[in-house]
């Protein structure tokens, strides 16, 4: 990938990609609301408060493995030790004896550590007959035990507050005898389309007119994220309009998402009508798709206003929006950024200056995994981020990519 370390190209003036993620992290802060819910209604919400575990987990020493529990000194360093065996310990149905000299217990996984008893030797190693076990030299003290506290110690963080719950957290909370959770309060977001030439699905399009993709795609993405959610439809062009629906969006939600109308020079009426209802700033970004944007508050809402573009409206979705949403959610830490080296399989010429974001489709041939363009770039070619299945993530020095070449790329799946 060839870079440039120089550049006279105008986009260097406009914001960069990290620059305006940082700017609109740093001025945001966790929503206030939250509720009590139960374990299972905590799926996909986000702590507000540490689970504390009430006892040690394990709340016993146990048996990691199903074989015999036995008394390390015991045991002949060179040669098969024979000991009897006395009884059985199961999970749940403890034995209830002491392991003596020469002794041994049959123990299954997860049953108490028998009392006089400090190792387990699996049952794969042993020779049985009848009442007696034939333990091979070689076996270590403390070996195949599970302590108690060993996964959590009692009184110890859990889970820490601002951890988002997901199936394994669900299960640990239960593991803990704990029945409900104080979670945030869903982000309530309110999105609309604008345009006179969008129009909705279910009716036959005028002349110059297009079907509106974009709420569905945020549809989609906003309810795998857990939002509660307010589909406003499509707004036309008219500043009564879009004013009354800024009003109605920033009564009813925490945040607003917008698509389209946000062009410099596009509409000048909604940056007069922005700057009388709260405070927005309109982005000139350096990247693609996607340049235009536009950021702040109306009332006590965020709003996001997001380009027009079907793709666009992805990628600064995904690169913007998403980690702003998990903020105000509590999410802490954010998630990091998932995104790992492969070679290209294209050829590609960049202009310097912005961040490029191609959707790409991972392939691997044995051990090695390339990536090559899926479909047309173009910002408004749904289709090749239904084909994809990543971004390939080319920086603002980049002039150039061959086949060949090491790109990074940022996989759909770390996005959600």
């Amino acid at each position: 990938m060839n870079s440039s370390s120089t550049s006279t190209d105008p986009a260097r003036s406009f914001l960069s990609v990290d620059t305006a993620r940082a700017a609109i992290l740093d001025s945001l802060s966790p929503l206030c609301g939250w509720e009590k819910v139960a374990v299972r209604a905590a799926l996909g919400r986000v702590l507000r408060t540490d689970v504390i575990a009430p006892y040690n987990v394990p709340s016993h020493d146990n048996s990691a493995m199903d074989g015999y529990a036995i008394r390390a000194a015991d045991l002949d360093a060179g040669t098969d030790t024979a000991l009897a065996v006395v009884g059985t310990a199961y999970a749940g149905r403890p034995f209830s004896g002491i392991v003596g000299a020469g002794q041994a217990v049959r123990i299954m996984t997860g049953a108490s550590i028998p009392q006089g008893a400090d190792t387990i030797v699996v049952q794969e190693v042993v020779r049985r007959s009848d009442d007696r076990v034939f333990v091979p030299a070689g076996q270590k003290k403390g070996q195949n035990l599970r302590r108690a506290g060993e996964d959590l110690a009692e009184g110890g963080v859990a889970l820490a507050a601002g951890r988002r719950c997901g199936p394994a957290e669900l299960g640990l909370i239960a593991s803990l005898g704990i029945a409900e959770v104080d979670v945030y309060r869903p982000l309530r977001v309110a999105f609309f389309s604008t345009g006179d030439e969008i129009a909705s699905i279910g009716r036959p399009l005028c002349p110059g007119e297009v079907y509106d993709s974009n709420r569905y795609t945020l549809f989609g993405a906003l309810s795998r994220l857990g939002c509660d959610l307010i589909d406003m439809g499509v707004i036309p062009d008219r500043p009564d309009a879009l004013e009354a629906a800024f009003r109605d969006a920033s009564e009813a939600a925490d945040v607003i998402i917008t698509s389209g109308g946000v062009s410099v020079g596009e509409a000048d009426f909604i940056r007069e009508m922005m700057a009388r209802m709260g405070e927005v700033a309109f982005w000139k970004l350096a990247i693609k798709p996607g340049r235009p944007m536009a950021f702040g508050r109306i009332r006590n809402a965020v709003l996001f206003g997001l380009p027009g573009n079907p793709v666009a409206v992805m990628v600064t979705y995904f690169q913007f929006v998403q980690d702003a949403l998990l903020k105000l959610m509590g999410v802490t830490p954010l998630p990091p950024a998932q995104r790992f080296a492969v070679q290209a399989a294209f050829t590609l010429r960049k202009q310097p200056g912005r961040t490029e974001y191609l959707r790409g489709r991972l392939q691997r041939d044995g051990a090695a995994c390339s990536v090559a363009l899926a479909g047309a770039q173009g910002s408004g070619v749904l289709s090749s981020m239904s084909e994809a299945d990543c971004f390939v993530v080319l920086p603002e020095d980049c002039l150039s990519v061959q086949p060949g070449d090491t790109v990074y790329v940022q996989p759909f799946h770390g996005l959600l």
